[in-house]
């Protein structure tokens, strides 16, 4: 049927409907719940994401701390005593002493004198010993046949195991055994020759015997005694014997000085028989032939 024709009724009732099906439907609230329960539950959980996250980097962190912390404290003591070593390297006037160290104690040898007093005696005692070494050297270079031995004889007069140990009529006594002094002084010129009053090993012989100066000492038997004799204060390089020799009753065995202990040019004649002292002159004047 035509339009124009249709019930104005009919048209209107047909155009509700049209309009219906064209409206959308209208929600619910039923049907709006489920949405918001839906973008809560999303946002949720985009909120613990990033919390679990940063839970776990902060647990690796401990983890790490706690390996790492330890080994650094047990490598900081090397650390320190190297730069300690490399600072004293570097400035000269620094001292790292161990605490080990400890102080030696030191010998009196080690050091020199420091005192005005110890500096003028050592001066004294080189002075001195230059004296002497010059004395000897400058009469070891003069023969045995420079001392005026004219009118003597080089071998000592007379016979039988004991001599007098200088020429007869060339000596004077001036001193002998008693107060401390354990031989006679046999005054006589420098020079005079010394003759061994026994025959015997020659059991000492320097240039510098304690207070005898330029010495000989000799051991002999003497019927059937021991017999020590010592002759003291001879001119420098005069002895003509030396320690280990053995030598015959007589024998020249140096010249008379005053060296050691002495003030005047004599000999000092010392006799012990059996390790006892005696008199000197008395002992030559009842055994020498």
């Amino acid at each position: 049927m035509p339009t124009s024709q249709r019930h104005p009724s009919a048209q209107a009732l047909e155009d509700d409907v049209l309009a219906t099906e064209i409206e959308p439907p209208v929600k619910k609230s039923e049907d709006r719940v489920p949405a918001r329960r839906t973008g809560a539950t999303a946002g949720a959980r985009s909120v613990v994401k990033p919390l679990r996250s940063i839970a776990i980097f902060g647990a690796v962190g401990a983890l790490v701390a706690a390996v790492a912390l330890p080994a650094y404290a047990a490598s900081k003591p090397a650390e320190a005593a190297t730069t300690v070593q490399q600072l004293a390297a570097v400035d000269a006037q620094s001292l790292v002493v161990a605490s080990e160290a400890t102080a030696a104690p030191l010998a009196r040898g080690t050091f020199t004198a420091t005192t005005p007093e110890e500096i003028e005696k050592k001066k004294a005692e080189e002075a001195a010993a230059a004296r002497a070494a010059a004395a000897a050297t400058a009469s070891a270079s003069s023969s045995s046949t420079s001392f005026n031995t004219a009118g003597y004889a080089l071998v000592s007069p007379g016979s039988g195991e004991v001599r007098y140990p200088l020429p007869q009529g060339s000596y004077n006594v001036s001193r002998t055994v008693g107060g401390g002094h354990n031989g006679a002084d046999m005054l006589a010129p420098a020079g005079t020759p010394i003759y061994a009053a026994a025959a015997g090993v020659v059991r000492a012989s320097a240039e510098s015997i304690g207070g005898y100066g330029v010495a000989v000492m000799l051991d002999s038997v003497v019927g059937g005694q021991r017999v020590q004799t010592t002759y003291g204060h001879m001119i420098y390089g005069s002895r003509q014997v030396q320690a280990g020799e053995t030598v015959s009753a007589g024998q020249l065995i140096g010249y008379v000085g005053s060296t050691g202990r002495s003030t005047a040019n004599h000999l000092h004649f010392e006799v012990w028989v059996n390790g006892g002292l005696l008199e000197p002159i008395a002992w030559l004047g009842a055994n020498a032939g």
